[in-house]
């Protein structure tokens, strides 16, 4: 840790949202949020944290299997803010100088970098429990749809669109190869034999879906690799 210190909290804590921790490489959009309940000490500055909490807020789309040693940690304890971006200036080079707040913005402490953000804030998060099935018409996906609005009730039989309408982006590849990509309004899309046909599918390949915004574009993809 270069500054701050880790605590361990309860699991009601937990579960309210402390602990949050950003852990990713150093770009603008890998990262994951994960939460952890105990932090243990072992070295100066250095934590062991346990009973974690992965992909959290949406990042699971982004998790790798193991964050490689070096990998930059974040605790968002409340001073790292957002920034306040229009909706038009995404994905527009902007000039960022980043120092000490104490210092004027021509200090020779400061840095100066240039930046595009996607406004990842917008992000459709990737679909839940994508599962895939044979039926009499072929290859059954089914998946469920997440939200980034009011989706922390549990009293509702289903959580708020979030989104202007309804609608999924779903891709069939082989070997890193697009072999087809369409666009549902259904939580479920059928990858018919005669389909399979004229895309030459064999052997194994890949179905993805993400859920589209109109302001963002397909968020997520949740994927299943299939063997037929």
């Amino acid at each position: 840790m270069l500054q701050s210190t880790l605590s361990s909290v309860s699991d009601l804590a937990l579960l309210n949202g402390a602990n949050l921790l950003a852990i990713g490489d150093g770009s603008l959009s890998t990262w994951e949020l994960i939460q952890f309940r105990d932090a243990e000490l072992i070295a100066p500055d250095r934590y062991l944290l346990s009973h974690r909490l992965r992909g959290q807020l949406g990042s699971d789309g982004l998790v790798p299997d193991v964050w490689p040693v070096g990998s930059w940690c974040v605790l968002m304890n409340g001073v790292p803010s957002q920034i306040d971006m229009q909706r038009n200036l995404r994905r527009i080079a902007q000039t960022y100088r980043i120092g000490p707040a104490r210092r004027s913005y021509d200090d020779l402490s400061y840095e100066e970098f240039i930046h595009a953000f996607d406004g990842n804030g917008l992000r459709p998060y990737a679909p839940a429990h994508l599962k895939v099935a044979a039926d009499a018409d072929g290859l059954r996906f089914d998946y469920i749809r997440r939200t980034r609005i009011d989706g922390d009730s549990w009293d509702l039989a289903e959580v708020p669109l979030g989104e202007e309408s309804e609608a999924y982006t779903v891709t069939v590849t082989q070997s890193n190869q697009l072999l087809r990509e369409v666009t549902v309004t259904e939580p479920n899309w059928t990858y018919t034999a005669t389909k399979r046909l004229e895309d030459g599918v064999s052997g194994i390949f890949e179905v993805s879906v993400a859920q589209n915004s109109a302001r963002f574009g397909p968020g997520l993809y949740a994927t299943v690799t299939i063997n037929a």
